[in-house]
């Protein structure tokens, strides 16, 4: 390392380190991380260890390598989940409910959970639960699953590292990393995903995913209709319509 190296703070560093694994479509090993950012091999093993005890980067010790953590893809979906979001995703919301008759919401991921920060009810529908504010789990909810669809397998594994990372509403959803693996993946082989009275008996949901200018996933576009009252694949051709005008809207493709 350069002696003008040596006086980087530990700050810009870790910024260093963040753009170069949101750079990388894999996880990377340590030596990698370090010859890329110009760092001595101890000082990235320190800055790597703090990064991982604050969240924005997971270690896979079955394969050495270092990823985004949880923390990271947070800090990158807030630029895309406040105020912008919400004022480009009302209008297209507000249409596709005047479109399909049921309440549309759109949802971001917040840890474990999502976070509903906009709804369009349906003229004449009940109130739902997913109400702007509410947090709801992930596994569970339409909005959640689109996202967690998207998101890389490491990440997921970060999310739900075992069985008590998992909420019970109703009786119904995914237990264990197991369950939900082939559920995320039935939902990418779908093209969308549902749920089904997992959040509230008698009413389903389907959702799909926006995604920003990296291929991330920031937020999900769902509506939700009671059970048997509507054909899931037409409502899910609105939301996939929705969300990939938001997409657009985001540099996304």
């Amino acid at each position: 390392m350069t002696p003008q190296r040596s006086n980087v703070p530990a700050a810009t560093r870790a910024l260093q380190v963040l753009r170069f694994l949101a750079s990388q479509p894999d996880p990377v090993p340590m030596d990698r991380i370090a010859r890329a950012c110009d760092l001595p091999r101890s000082t990235a093993y320190h800055l790597l260890a703090a990064m991982i005890e604050e969240g924005f980067v997971v270690h896979l010790p079955e394969e050495r390598r270092y990823g985004l953590g949880v923390a990271a893809f947070e800090v990158g979906s807030g630029y895309a989940r406040q105020a912008p979001l919400q004022r480009i995703a009302r209008r297209p919301l507000a249409t596709l409910v005047d479109e399909v008759g049921h309440s549309a919401h759109l949802a971001v991921l917040h840890g474990r959970e999502v976070l509903y920060v906009l709804e369009e009810r349906a003229p004449g529908r009940p109130p739902l639960v997913s109400d702007v504010g509410v947090r709801l789990p992930a596994a569970l909810t339409a909005s959640g699953r689109a996202i967690l669809a998207t998101l890389p397998a490491a990440q997921v594994r970060a999310l739900f590292p075992d069985r008590s990372a998992f909420v019970d509403r109703t009786g119904h959803g995914p237990t264990s990393l197991s369950t939900l693996r082939t559920l995320l993946a039935e939902t990418r082989q779908r093209g969308f995903a549902t749920e089904d009275g997992e959040v509230t008996p008698g009413f389903a949901s389907v959702a799909a995913p926006v995604l920003d200018h990296n291929g991330h996933p920031v937020a999900g576009v769902a509506v939700t209709y009671p059970t048997g009252e509507a054909d899931a694949a037409s409502l899910a051709a609105g939301c996939r319509r929705v969300a990939g005008g938001l997409t657009r809207r985001l540099g996304g493709r």
